[in-house]
């Protein structure tokens, strides 16, 4: 019994190690067409035997005028004030949801809920053509602004996902820190936060992953080299060259997934308890 017991988990870990490398593949792929020339692109070879390291530093400084550096301040500038306004929007009615009783409120939650079905693309040419008329084209504003009233990217589900946390709160919470003589906004401030804090993570790294990999999205509002993302300056190299650069770009769009990736595994811990948590409790 032992020995088939051994064999089984064997032939399971060597299944799981050969689907793992397969999936794993096309990242490899990657890294190792980052460190070849154009000419070694066809190449069968997985990795080039010699490795052009100097991608990463002439790709970093590809475009004239401007490094790679500005374009992460860019991102970082437009994905930070877009995470900040959408935790505190989708908190905020979330809180209002799960907590204050005021007329109409379960109706408003349910249209809320059908926004999740809407698609993206319903919405692009009203918000296009509002915006152009605000003067807001080439600016950030079209990504601040529908974050600040809970709209956005992901909105809708960043606040069903933190009502189902805030309803499992006991309200005798509430009710104690009103003796006390908490307003509202100071029981969400001292009280719900803090304890919904796994779920705040999951809608921050949730917030930041998906704005961060938002090409669409950016093209359509940007259009000046100043204000260029990273995502959009990937896209110069094809642009702006008759022969395109190829291990540059892929240099570069490899550094670009290094803050989500690091932001994803230092955070892994909330995440997977924010994930959890919310399946049991929804």
């Amino acid at each position: 019994m032992e020995a088939t017991s051994l064999r089984k988990r064997l032939v399971t870990h060597i299944s799981l190690l050969v689907v793992s490398l397969i999936m794993m593949y096309p990242i490899f792929w990657w890294l190792g067409a980052s460190l070849k020339t154009n000419e070694e692109m066809s190449s069968a070879n997985l990795f080039p035997k010699i490795p052009h390291w100097v991608n990463f530093s002439e790709g970093w400084v590809s475009v004239p005028n401007f490094t790679f550096t500005h374009f992460y301040i860019n991102t970082f500038q437009l994905v930070g004030g877009v995470l900040f306004t959408s935790v505190v929007s989708c908190s905020l009615v979330a809180f209002a949801f799960s907590r204050l009783d005021f007329p109409l409120r379960k109706m408003w939650f349910a249209i809320m809920l059908v926004t999740l079905m809407l698609p993206t693309q319903v919405t692009i040419v009203p918000q296009y053509v509002m915006f152009s008329e605000w003067g807001w084209i080439n600016t950030y504003l079209p990504f601040y602004i529908p974050h600040l009233f809970a709209g956005g990217i992901g909105g809708p589900f960043f606040i069903y996902l933190l009502v189902q946390f805030m309803r499992s709160v006991p309200k005798e919470l509430d009710e104690a820190a009103k003796i006390d003589g908490c307003s509202w906004f100071s029981i969400y401030w001292r009280i719900m936060l803090p304890l919904v804090k796994p779920a705040l993570v999951t809608v921050a790294i949730y917030c930041f992953l998906w704005n961060w990999d938002d090409f669409f999205g950016q093209m359509l509002y940007i259009n000046t080299i100043d204000k260029y993302t990273i995502n959009l300056a990937l896209k110069l190299f094809i642009d702006s060259q008759g022969s395109v650069p190829w291990g540059q770009m892929l240099a570069m769009s490899l550094v670009s997934i290094v803050p989500s990736v690091l932001i994803f595994f230092l955070a892994q811990k909330h995440f997977v308890e924010g994930m959890s948590a919310g399946a049991l409790k929804g």
